[in-house]
């Protein structure tokens, strides 16, 4: 079963693949503000990337950080 879910996977790859190979030109026209944009917006999904990893890195870093009030206490028994 796995087997034919990899050559299905495979196969529509190589499709993929292929018609992305054989797509025809495209004559279009680009303004001199289509460079701004595709910028901007390589910024951006450059900033969001950041910001997504900024704030899961604390998440985690927080999960495993030790508590030290309670190592501290715990460590000091009363005699």
């Amino acid at each position: 079963m796995e087997n034919s879910k990899a050559v299905t996977r495979g196969f529509l790859a190589a499709i993929g693949l292929g018609l992305l190979l054989v797509s025809p030109a495209a004559f279009a026209y680009l303004d001199p503000s289509t460079g701004s944009m595709v910028v901007s917006a390589i910024v951006g999904i450059f900033a969001s990337i950041a910001l997504a990893v900024k704030t899961y890195w604390y998440k985690i870093k927080g999960f495993f950080r030790r508590d030290s009030k309670q190592d501290s206490t715990s460590e000091e028994t009363p005699d």
